[in-house]
């Protein structure tokens, strides 16, 4: 779960304070700064709604794609479990050529039972997308939240499968 007030738990090291978070930043594998942060990318898994998806098979899969972790910052499961897989100024590895000034939020779904493309949130996973979302937009001011699919340059698909500014209109 995600704390709302520092201390926070940042890939699983515990930080006291936003000038913490900032410190530390290696050459390569972190961003400069919160202002880098320019998007919040939210992503789908592309998987079936009516199949599970673990944090274990992401895990296997970006490896697979040559990754040396899960490329996204979170992960919410339909349940609305949020885990988390990079700290919040490491450089993301789900959207080229956004990495840099993006923070990646994938969910769980994104194609119906027949794998089509689809709006699959369950109630679940919107009330912990909203509340993670706001957190990270509160967090990083001059971001704004985009579909995968509304990134410029990226290659093109479908995901997140949704209309994430319709759908987070509330959070905006």
């Amino acid at each position: 779960m995600i704390q709302e007030t520092y201390p926070m738990t940042v890939g699983g090291e515990e930080v006291l304070s936003e000038r913490e978070l900032l410190a530390g930043v290696e050459d390569g594998l972190m961003m400069d700064s919160t202002d880098s942060v320019r998007y919040i990318i939210l992503h789908c898994s592309a998987t079936r709604c009516d199949r599970d998806y673990t944090v274990e098979q992401l895990l296997h899969d970006h490896r697979a794609r040559g990754f040396r972790t899960i490329g996204y910052h979170f992960y919410v499961r339909r349940d609305g479990t949020v885990s988390q897989h990079r700290r919040l100024l490491e450089v993301g590895a789900h959207c080229r050529p956004f990495n840099r000034c993006s923070i990646g939020v994938c969910y769980e779904g994104g194609l119906d039972a027949e794998g089509h493309p689809a709006d699959t949130l369950t109630p679940e996973q919107t009330d912990r997308l909203e509340r993670l979302l706001l957190k990270l937009l509160r967090t990083f001011p001059k971001a704004q939240l985009r579909g995968h699919r509304d990134m410029p340059g990226s290659v093109p698909k479908a995901c997140p499968c949704l209309d994430c500014r319709n759908v987070f209109r509330a959070i905006l």
